[in-house]
């Protein structure tokens, strides 16, 4: 067997206090002794607000809610030369929904990796599937400890059977000894003891076994029940010691409390062996049946202890064929008996530990290590698992203008009404109907093939987008509505301020580039009639949107007073809001940030360069700059304003979910600063932002289908959302037109910097 030269353990690790720590620490250790020329390290698992101070095999820590933590393991873990990665999984232990964070770690590696799963769910929610299925389908190989995990990975999750290698528990290598000289050690001399070690909460079924003790003391008078182990962290810092004390009064008010001591600590290996040393019957009294792993049962089972315990699925097997005594889930009478019977019958006592002892003999960690080994070469002897593809930074393809203008997709998105707001996958969902939010954008992306080097759409289908626009006018509210069912009604009778400036934003455009031609007089005609509520409205986006059409509104309509008194009031509005924001650390114009973002500097920007005011400008670069800086990971790809940060006030945004929305806003800001003021720096955050729908991204994964147009809806912390909705496709080709377009006037595009080098 070639032994692993570096092997990388991702779990919790000692000093944290969990069975999941002191096994990824113990399994290290053991790998590190049994092969004295490997090199190991941990890359230990942080939860959010704690710090631990950890032993030097501890190279890199991941706090559990850090994404960016995740992506910089991945990184350190491919450039470390290591051989193989021992990921133990525990759900809880890693942050997003059902620990979906790690997948971005996995998702990256380009070494061989064996997962441990310390629990196999016969039950699992749709995310932890989904979860537990990318691992798998990433891990080389997969280790349980007990064969109801195979069972449960083969019947539940189709894991191939040659993936999977059963390795129990692994144990101390420690005598087998009467507890005489350690009960005397600890107080507890001439005394028949009963022992519970572990993270106190509730699920260990401590109450029974208090229930237990009156029965018990009636024919062992002298028998004390210790409850060993600190009350777990994370129920401390939800409710303190409350479920300890609750526990403490039980005993007292059962009249007990004199025969129960607990024991409030975390102890090291050499005084936990002391304690299991001492203890005549070792007590599991769990109560939940799903339990894969126990390594309390397998330490106490290790040192030939005989067991009392629920039959969970690790006790079950561990315990089969007089191992160990096995009594019904949260029966007090059973489990009083079996506890009785042990302890007045001092022949089967002594059986059952032999028998235990024996067994348990291939568990120590000697042994167990060994087996690890041997699953690590094979692994890394093995394909390596799949990786997503890592593109390379910089905008994809190279050459944008060779990037063609594709439209299927678009076109399969719309029926005679219009375009369809959703789609379930690549099919267009009914069920929700349409928006004018999606139309005026589709009448965007009319409006941006109608020019030098595109394709336009055709002329039936441009005036399907204005008709639903025509349609969404309500002359009574003076507004436009928005939703409208599959059937053609109309949901409300107006829609939202910032739909109805996206609506003036697509007159405009239209009125521009269709001049001379009766779209172009229509579309004037309803932008001027429906330009006038904007000055009651209180968005900001509403007014950046419609700033951003009476710009080419303008173009095509000379001398229109009130278009050019509104476009400075709109811009002095959103001047104010700035002003009234703005701190030194916050440069925007409200208290937190939302969707569409980029679109309040790029009306501003829009504004300046059209009137020449160099205030607008300077107001638009330093907020798009700002927007900028709070847009990009630390590994200086573009990261949009997650989703989940929505309504957030003043904090850093967080990262998903991801939209193309915010991408495409980008874009289109970014190029509107490098027309006004010609700095090679905005072209290049442009194409940065751009960048993200082609794979340069926090997951290294693509959202365009190129060769059809298509655009998934988002980034989550795990995986692209596979929906292909209505504003994600015309956010791409709508942020597509303008690369295409700046690479046709730029030939020096290819040669900017690489993306991951640009900081804001």
């Amino acid at each position: 067997m070639i032994r692993p030269r570096r092997i990388a353990f991702i779990g919790n690790s000692q000093p944290r206090r969990c069975g999941i720590a002191t096994f990824t620490t113990d399994l290290q250790l053991a790998v590190a002794e049994a092969s004295p020329g490997t090199e190991t390290e941990i890359v230990a698992m942080t939860d959010h607000g704690r710090t631990y101070d950890y032993d030097r095999s501890v190279r890199i820590e991941i706090r559990d809610n850090e994404i960016e933590d995740y992506v910089k393991a991945a990184d350190h873990l491919n450039n470390g030369g290591f051989d193989v990665v021992s990921l133990q999984h525990e759900f809880g232990i890693f942050g997003g929904e059902a620990g979906s964070y790690i997948l971005s770690l996995l998702s990256r590696l380009s070494v061989p990796v064996v997962t441990t799963m310390h629990t196999v769910l016969a039950a699992p929610s749709k995310a932890q599937r989904d979860v537990v299925l990318q691992i798998i389908s990433m891990s080389a190989k997969i280790i349980v400890m007990a064969e109801k995990g195979r069972e449960l990975l083969q019947n539940v999750y189709a894991t191939p059977a040659g993936k999977i290698e059963v390795i129990a528990h692994g144990i101390p290598d420690f005598p087998f000894i009467e507890p005489d000289a350690a009960k005397e050690k600890s107080g507890f001399a001439g005394r028949p003891v009963i022992l519970t070690f572990g993270l106190l909460s509730p699920n260990k079924g401590i109450e029974v076994m208090l229930d237990a003790m009156p029965s018990i003391l009636k024919q062992c008078p002298d028998a004390v029940y210790v409850v060993l182990g600190a009350t777990h962290p994370n129920l401390v810092r939800q409710e303190g010691e409350a479920y300890r004390s609750l526990l403490i009064d039980r005993a007292l008010n059962l009249g007990i409390s004199g025969s129960v001591t607990f024991l409030n600590q975390f102890v090291d290996r050499a005084t936990l062996l002391e304690f299991i040393s001492m203890c005549d019957v070792y007590v599991t009294p769990y109560l939940n049946v799903a339990q894969m792993t126990s390594g309390t049962l397998a330490y106490s089972f290790g040192l030939g202890k005989a067991v009392v315990s629920t039959p969970y699925w690790h006790a079950e097997e561990l315990l089969a064929n007089g191992k160990g005594d096995l009594v019904p889930f949260g029966d007090v009478a059973a489990t009083s008996r079996a506890i009785i019977d042990l302890l007045t019958n001092e022949e089967r006592r002594r059986s059952v530990r032999e028998r235990a002892y024996a067994s348990s003999r291939s568990m120590t960690w000697e042994h167990t290590a060994e087996k690890y080994l041997k699953v690590f070469s094979a692994a890394g002897r093995s394909r390596r698992p799949h990786v997503v593809p890592q593109l390379q930074s910089g905008p994809r393809p190279r050459d944008l203008s060779a990037l063609e203008m594709r439209t299927s997709y678009f076109r399969s998105m719309c029926d005679d009404t219009g375009l369809f707001q959703h789609a379930v996958y690549c099919v267009p969902d009914r069920l929700h109907g349409y928006c004018v939010d999606d139309n005026a954008r589709a009448l965007l992306v009319a409006c941006a093939l109608n020019k030098p080097g595109e394709t336009g759409l055709s002329a039936p289908v441009v005036a399907q987008f204005a008709a639903f626009i025509q349609h969404a006018w309500n002359p009574d509210k003076r507004r436009f509505r928005n939703f409208m069912s599959f059937d053609r009604r109309w949901l409300e009778q107006q829609g939202s301020e910032d739909s109805h400036g996206r609506t003036l934003w697509a007159l405009g455009e239209c009125a521009r580039n269709y001049a001379g031609g009766p779209l172009s007089a229509w579309a004037c005609e309803l932008f001027s009639r429906a330009l006038d509520p904007v000055m009651e409205f209180t968005s900001p986006r509403a007014w950046a949107f419609a700033l951003l059409g009476i710009e080419p509104y303008l173009s095509a309509v000379e001398n229109d007073t009130m278009a050019s008194e509104c476009q400075r009031a709109l811009a002095g509005r959103l001047m104010t809001s700035l002003s009234w924001y703005e701190s030194a650390d916050w440069t925007w114009f409200e208290n937190g940030l939302s969707y569409d973002n980029a679109r309040l500097p790029q009306a501003l920007l829009v504004t300046g360069t059209t009137l020449k005011d160099a205030t607008y400008i300077s107001a638009g670069t330093r907020s798009l700059d700002w927007l900028v800086s709070v847009q990009t990971a630390p590994s200086g790809l573009f990261r949009p304003v997650g989703s989940e940060s929505f309504g957030d006030t003043r904090c850093p945004p967080r990262p998903f979910d991801q939209q193309p929305i915010e991408a495409a806003a980008t874009v289109s800001a970014c190029l509107a600063a490098w027309r006004a003021v010609g700095k090679g720096y905005w072209r290049a955050e442009a194409a940065r932002a751009f960048g993200w729908f082609l794979g340069d991204n926090d997951l290294g994964l693509p959202l365009v289908d190129i060769e059809t147009g298509r655009c998934r809806d988002g980034l989550h912390p795990d995986r692209v959302n596979e929906n292909c909705g209505g504003e994600s496709v015309v956010s791409y080709l709508l942020s597509l037109a303008e690369m295409r377009a700046l690479a046709r006037v730029s030939d020096d595009l290819t040669r900017t910097p690489s993306l991951t080098s640009i900081r804001a």
